[in-house]
């Protein structure tokens, strides 16, 4: 019995030092696609445009229309400072106003 628990203690403290995280430390791609997309819907410019949030293994990649360069990099910051996300690539296009 005891040999069971020093291996399963073994094996769950070898997950952490694989990953160089703890699980509470682990943040995944949803809680980070739930979050990045929050603060699209919240911006005051940008929620009247479809923006797509796109996460892959941290890095977040954002396409679609925006009406500035300035709305662009206001989200850009924001998505940035979301905890657990490596990159933001920004596909974003101006929105053609004719």
């Amino acid at each position: 019995m005891a040999v069971l628990m020093f291996f399963g203690l073994a094996l769950l403290s070898g997950c952490a030092k694989m990953t160089g995280e703890t699980a509470g430390e682990n943040i995944d791609d949803s809680t980070i696609h739930t979050k990045a997309t929050a603060i699209v819907v919240k911006d005051p410019d940008a929620h009247y445009f479809k923006i797509d949030v796109t996460v892959t293994q941290g890095d977040v990649v954002l396409s679609g229309f925006v009406n500035s360069r300035g709305t662009e990099d206001r989200i850009v910051e924001r998505i940035r400072a979301i905890k657990g996300v490596k990159s933001v690539k920004s596909l974003l296009k101006l929105e053609d106003r004719k």
